[in-house]
């Protein structure tokens, strides 16, 4: 059995298989003894980590009760007593908070004399977390103390793990990578010295001096604002180093190496991308960069779906800057979304790889602009972004499977709202960001992702801008209120240069009227929220239409029986008029009226087959399409972001539905409450 506490609680057998822990004491009790395997855990000090401040009277035999209810549940785990308290008897290596401070301690010992193998099993030791540590007890104070100690260890190892980098630096390509996700985290860390250092040092290495120097300067502000201290000496003394010109460049290849380079490339190709740099930083997305990364080493197709305004586009461009130095033919964006024609698809692509201005080491065939992708490509190793394919589905499906079965050592990152659907694909969903509880105080506040790209976008565009005690309530309302959502989240940052924290908070309700006015240069469809949810619609067939609309009288969620009761046209009309059939069709004079009055039949009459089969296709086409969560605690049922759920709303509002679908809503649960209320005295219950 392993045993994860860094992120959600995670209990695993030997065989991977998961097992479930229910109910919060178990989870608190087991964590409290999973923090000190092998040791005994005094009865006082579990009291207070499941009850804190409130014991029960018998304490004592509560926890022998409690106890004896976690061995039933996890009988595989060995929990022994003692006549001092209890103790796990588990093997220390199982429990990755113990794992990870061993790796953490032999990586940094193994760097001091191999930094590049000492950076590899930092990497180990950061590869297990999955979250906030001991997240499922955070917010209790008996659990403060460790979770502020392994989340400075975290930061740590992870300065020690950039450290054993900067001093493996070569030019493998490693230097642009760390650069990258140097800036990153010195944007979500700017008190962090050692990471600001590590960021002037590293873009010394790459030639870029006046950056490095940048840094340091915002670093000095940042501190002087934050705390009014100055920059430790260790920071300053860099500073001046990179101003008398000490710190170098990382030395060039020889020219033997470099020609060989040269002509493992492109002929011409001095620049080998298109990738923009980006003008701000990449906050919480370290854990989606790594899985990113893996999958393309693993895989030669890897596609990032998720919705509209998630962060698709830029988390690609991240995860493909780092392969920059690793793929000789370069790294090349091809931007699909002006793309309106499934003809034009490899036409983008030839343009993106400026093929035809550039040398390509061979005769490049006229004719079909596929075949002229095939023959450039064939020999190349190279990375190609497909940036929103959505809507060009097929013909990049099609264009992928031809180049990836010709080009063999092609590798593709695809940026879609739902998948492309070829075979060996590695699919990564790009959630919203991570956020903050209801009532989180300012502290706890910033330490959740979505909170922080908030404020540190709101301080660019007003620079008075920031999370205190004051602000809090309202920064977290807006973040939950706009699902975590990147894009959303940016826009929502771009009002509060005109308007309080709380004044937006409470305007949100008009969402779609009071988020626009998005980047001059952005896609017409990124420049305002109702824009970006507009392009997923368009994309929907009329029966796809219906159904989300319709689910929206859901607050919670609906499973699939109850979508095709209240949803469908038959069903929403016969469920208001108690015209139903014992099967759960409706009658054939209701099915025959939702016809000739010109609906959109997504159900069925007595006797079709199929109605439930269609709805269930049709979920789980929208939830492909990135517009229906979907969860399997008992079965599938499908939710919608808050976001969706309020444009759906508007669309059932505009379609005349609104009343009617409401009723078979209000109908389907008072039959589901009638229907429940008997069992709840009989054996059933």
């Amino acid at each position: 059995m392993r045993i994860g506490m860094l992120g959600p609680l995670e209990l695993r057998a030997d065989d991977g298989t998961p097992v479930e822990v229910g109910g919060a004491r178990l989870r608190a009790a087991l964590i409290v003894l999973a923090l000190s395997p092998g040791q005994v855990v005094p009865m006082a000090r579990l009291v207070d980590g499941v009850w804190g401040e409130r014991p029960p009277a018998g304490a004592v035999n509560a926890v022998q009760a409690l106890v004896s209810r976690l061995r039933r549940a996890l009988p595989s785990v060995p929990i022994e007593s003692h006549p001092a308290g209890y103790f796990l008897d588990v093997e220390p290596d199982t429990v990755d908070v113990v794992r990870f401070e061993r790796l953490a301690a032999a990586g940094r010992s193994t760097a001091a004399g191999d930094p590049a193998g000492g950076a590899r099993i930092l990497r180990e030791a950061l590869a297990l977390w999955r979250g906030p540590a001991l997240v499922d007890v955070a917010g209790a104070d008996f659990f403060a103390a460790p979770v502020a100690r392994l989340s400075e260890l975290r930061l740590s190892v992870l300065e020690d793990r950039v450290e054993a980098d900067l001093r493996a630096l070569s030019l493998d390509g490693t230097g642009a990578a760390l650069v990258v996700e140097l800036t990153s985290l010195v944007a979500e860390h700017p008190l962090r010295e050692r990471l600001a250092g590590a960021l002037m040092r590293a873009l010394c290495a790459a030639g870029r001096r006046a950056e490095a120097l940048a840094v340091y300067e915002r670093a000095r502000r940042a501190l002087a604002e934050t705390l009014g201290a100055d920059p430790s000496p260790e920071l300053s003394a860099l500073h001046t180093a990179i101003l008398r010109g000490e710190v170098a460049a990382a030395p060039r290849a020889p020219v033997a190496a470099r020609a060989a380079g040269a002509a493992a490339s492109a002929p011409g190709d001095a620049v080998r991308t298109n990738l923009r740099v980006p003008l701000t930083g990449l906050v919480g997305r370290r854990h989606d960069l790594k899985r990113v990364g893996d999958l393309l080493d693993g895989h030669r197709l890897a596609t990032l779906t998720g919705p509209g305004g998630s962060g698709k586009t830029r988390l690609a461009g991240e995860a493909a800057r780092a392969f920059l130095g690793r793929r000789p033919g370069g790294v090349w964006l091809v931007e699909l979304a002006p793309v309106r024609e499934a003809a034009e698809v490899p036409r983008a692509v030839l343009a993106a790889l400026r093929i035809g201005e550039q040398a390509w080491g061979g005769p490049i065939p006229e004719g079909d602009p596929a075949d002229r992708l095939v023959a450039a490509l064939r020999t190349r190793d190279l990375l190609l972004v497909l940036d929103n394919c959505e809507h060009l589905a097929d013909a990049v499906a099609a264009l992928a499977d031809r180049l990836l079965g010709e080009c063999p050592e092609l590798r593709i990152l695809a940026t879609s709202r739902e998948p492309l659907g070829l075979t060996g694909e590695a699919l990564w969903p790009v959630e919203p960001l991570a956020l903050p509880p209801e009532g989180a105080g300012a502290a706890e506040a910033m330490t959740y992702p979505a909170v922080r790209l908030l404020a540190e976008r709101a301080r660019a565009a007003n620079p008075g801008f920031e999370v205190n005690e004051g602000t809090a309530a309202a920064v977290v309302r807006i973040c939950r209120a706009l699902d975590g959502m990147p894009l959303a989240i940016e826009l929502a940052a771009a009002r509060l240069r005109t308007m309080t924290a709380e004044r937006l908070a409470e305007r949100l309700g008009d969402r779609f009227r009071l988020l626009t006015g998005g980047s001059r240069v952005a896609l017409a469809r990124h420049r305002t929220l109702r824009a970006v949810v507009d392009w997923s619609w368009d994309l929907l067939s009329d029966e796809e239409r219906a159904l989300l609309r319709r689910l929206a009288v859901f607050s919670g969620g609906a499973t699939p029986e109850a979508a095709e009761r209240v949803c469908t046209d038959e069903g929403a009309t016969a469920e208001a008029a108690g015209q139903v059939c014992p099967d759960g069709g409706a009658t054939a004079e209701v099915a025959e009226r939702v016809r000739a009055d010109g609906g959109v039949v997504i159900g069925r009459a007595v006797g079709e087959a199929g109605s439930g089969e269609r709805v269930l296709a049709l979920l789980f086409g929208l939830a492909d399409k990135s517009l229906l969560v979907v969860s399997d605690d008992e079965g599938p049922r499908f939710g919608m972001l808050e976001t969706i759920r309020e444009y759906a709303l508007e669309r059932l509002r505009e379609a005349g539905e609104l009343e009617r679908v409401r009723r078979a809503h209000a109908a389907w649960f008072a039959a589901f409450a009638e229907a429940a209320d008997p069992e709840l005295r009989r054996a059933g219950q």
